[in-house]
């Protein structure tokens, strides 16, 4: 065959090839609806057949962007050390319109302790290995919101990329532990991106717990335990508690304007927790140190060690609803849980409580009543003992008027929206690893830092790869 015959017959082939990509399946498509005189029989059908033409259409030209990161040449140098070319073939990879498959090239060190490196993947910044980074952005904020049976069942509603549930349990594990390895400094850089309201006269920090199943909590032996000293064993003997903490800014008027949510998953004396709690209050107030500090917990000995003793001076608040319901219970205690006078004097004294300017001190004198009246009932001292310890804590009519919170709802709603809604489902058990990705994301998220939070995390997946075009192999690489 001539080289005229040739060219003709490479030229026929790249037109039938042109006319099989998505690309001219879609433009054939919407060249035949737009010249269409009837509608279509079933509207739902035609907008799914175009939606997956679009998608499929979209993960064709990612993958031809991707290609251009390719390199296939004998060497190239990443981080300074050399690599030679090992394997070329062709992978599967996840963008956000669906898979794509893209011939690469592997390279090695030849030691034997050393994975191959795929520079294509480093110079576009693959995530794990697999996932572009929108399409990684997109699955962990699905998976950190829904299960990854549920995630899997949305995206194959939704059309184009069908990731597994295999898949989608694993990108935030492994995601969370590159955030981990980087989160001190990650945080530095959002907190240095961040500034405090403007209209922001106060600042609330607050810290509670809650209980989670976890897989490592020893749940039989704790059972076992149980039943061998003949206590009761129902109930959550597997669990432990995550610690979350809160720190939201409050307008003279006392409405709030922002919240930053964090959570960690079990832990000694919630120890990162706190330390992270720490830094946050210390960045605004370097920034904005007019602002008031307020404290607010229920009365757990832990928190308030913590919040006295490590954090900048400030308003120390108990939490009001905290202190209603110790209230409640003296006055059950008394009058019994189903006596009308129990409530009338509850409504009585929680109003007392946080409307007087004296209302702790008058609430301690009915209390001290009680006691007297009724001596044998102990749980009225305990609660009297509990208001008495906390008085400086229970100055609510003064710190409304001043437009402060009082209570801690916003640190139990997020106990509630981090935690209880996501790793408490039936059936869930936690490990650490697994566990603290979704807390960290979620929280990151709730908190308007997820975009910036990815944009770092992002970043470390890409790495420059330098080529070696007249390297010439010796023996060793053989």
């Amino acid at each position: 065959m001539t080289s005229f015959h040739k060219s003709v017959s490479t030229a026929k082939k790249d037109q039938e090839e042109k006319k099989n990509t998505a690309a001219a399946k879609l433009e054939q498509f919407l060249l035949e609806r737009r010249g269409a005189r009837q509608p279509v029989d079933d509207l739902e059908e035609f907008e799914r057949e175009l939606h997956s033409l679009f998608a499929t259409a979209e993960a064709e030209v990612v993958g031809d962007e991707v290609k251009r990161f390719d390199i296939d040449l004998p060497f190239v140098t990443v981080d300074g050390i050399v690599h030679q070319r090992v394997l070329r073939c062709e992978d599967t990879y996840f963008c956000a319109s669906g898979p794509v498959r893209v011939m690469r090239s592997l390279y090695s060190t030849r030691k034997e302790s050393e994975r191959a490196i795929c520079p294509m993947e480093l110079q576009a910044g693959l995530v794990e290995g697999r996932w572009t980074p929108h399409a990684a952005k997109q699955a962990t904020w699905v998976v950190s919101h829904l299960t990854p049976g549920e995630g899997e069942e949305l995206y194959g509603m939704f059309g184009g990329l069908k990731p597994s549930k295999s898949s989608l349990d694993r990108l935030p594990k492994q995601l969370g532990q590159r955030w981990e390895r980087e989160r001190i400094e990650f945080e530095d850089v959002l907190r240095a991106q961040e500034r405090v309201p403007a209209e922001a006269v106060s600042m609330a920090v607050s810290l509670d717990g809650v209980m989670v199943p976890m897989k490592n909590g020893q749940r039989q032996t704790k059972r076992a335990q149980a039943a061998e000293e003949g206590k009761y064993t129902r109930g959550p003997a597997g669990n432990k508690e995550v610690g979350c903490g809160t720190l939201s800014f409050y307008d003279e008027e006392g409405e709030r304007l922002s919240t930053i949510r964090m959570a960690r998953m079990p832990e000694v004396k919630k120890a990162t927790l706190k330390a992270m709690l720490s830094k946050e209050v210390n960045s605004c107030l370097a920034e904005r140190p007019d602002l008031k500090v307020v404290k607010v917990a229920d009365g757990a000995k832990d928190n308030w060690t913590y919040l006295s003793g490590e954090l900048p001076d400030g308003e120390e608040v108990i939490d009001f609803y905290h202190a209603a319901g110790h209230l409640d219970t003296a006055l059950a205690a008394a009058y019994g849980d189903t006596h009308p006078k129990r409530s009338a004097q509850f409504e009585k004294l929680r109003h007392v409580l946080v409307e007087d300017d004296k209302g702790v001190e008058k609430v301690i004198r009915s209390l001290v009543h009680l006691r007297d009246t009724y001596p044998r009932r102990k749980k009225i001292a305990r609660e009297l003992k509990y208001f008495r310890r906390n008085r400086h804590r229970m100055r609510y009519a003064v710190l409304k008027k001043q437009g402060l919170p009082i209570g801690s709802g916003v640190t139990e709603a997020a106990c509630k929206t981090l935690a209880t809604q996501r790793l408490k489902r039936s059936g869930m058990r936690w490990g650490e690893q697994g566990g603290q990705a979704i807390l960290s994301f979620r929280a990151l998220v709730q908190s308007n830092r997820f975009e910036r939070a990815w944009t770092l995390l992002a970043h470390t997946y890409k790495a420059e790869v330098t080529t070696l075009d007249n390297v010439v192999p010796i023996r060793s690489w053989q």
